[in-house]
């Protein structure tokens, strides 16, 4: 039986302030939506379906310096050149994909079905605190629902279409893996799995992408990601 030490002790522990840090890692990327107009789309497309995405993305990656490297085009034609722009006073330069002047969608994120979970205890809620127990360990969030353990609320919500007046859009992603999110959750008493919630949204590429977490109703700050290119991809379709 404990003393009456020891419990003053576990109810001054259970007190806290405790901190739990939380990590989301897996695959996913960075994408980015843009209306585009016809010329473009009819230059475009039939490229991607031919040739597949290569001067596409080769156009997208490049189009700020103009150092192509084309495979199967020459040039990319005035009407079809839509990260290009120009000012009133005749200054003509191209935006970068990820500033795209056209951009109306722009996500980053973990792939919801790849996403893998961990949970630590830690001493504090600075960037090196000193690690104290495990709670979760990489558990795949897909697999933890309906987990009578490991029961993972999530909610998903699906983006909205382009914007009135879009017809054609074309689409810029970035595959990356590794660790997309980076949190540390400040609470009282142990770590309730009950009340942490990840909320997700299926992007116009079909994607499911972690969008935010949340623990007890409040959202938990990502500090930051820590990811590896895996490849570009690009498309053009009719809206």
């Amino acid at each position: 039986m404990a003393t009456s030490e020891e419990k003053q002790e576990l109810v001054e522990e259970l007190k806290g302030p405790r901190f739990y840090h939380v990590t989301i890692s897996g695959y996913g990327g960075e994408s980015a939506y843009m209306s585009i107009n016809k010329e473009a789309f009819e230059f475009w497309n039939p490229i991607t379906e031919e040739n597949g995405d290569s001067d596409l993305t080769n156009y997208m990656v490049n189009a700020e310096d103009g150092d192509f490297e084309f495979e199967d085009i020459e040039q990319v034609p005035d009407s079809a050149d839509f990260l290009k722009s120009a000012d009133a006073d005749g200054e003509v330069w191209r935006s970068p994909w990820y500033e795209a002047p056209t951009e109306f969608e722009h996500s980053w994120g973990v792939e919801y079905n790849s996403a893998n979970i961990t949970v630590d205890e830690v001493a504090s809620d600075d960037y090196s605190a000193k690690w104290v127990a495990d709670v979760i360990e990489n558990v795949n969030i897909c697999d933890s629902i309906d987990n009578e353990e490991l029961d993972i609320e999530v909610e998903m919500d699906v983006c909205s279409e382009a914007p009135d007046g879009t017809e054609y859009i074309a689409q810029m992603y970035s595959s990356e893996k590794g660790q997309f999110f980076d949190g540390v959750i400040e609470t009282v008493g142990d770590f309730d799995i009950n009340k942490l919630k990840i909320y997700t949204m299926e992007y116009m590429n079909g994607e499911d992408t972690i969008t935010s977490v949340e623990y007890n109703g409040v959202e938990i700050d990502n500090q930051g990601g820590d990811t590896n290119g895996k490849g570009y991809y690009g498309a053009v379709w009719k809206a």
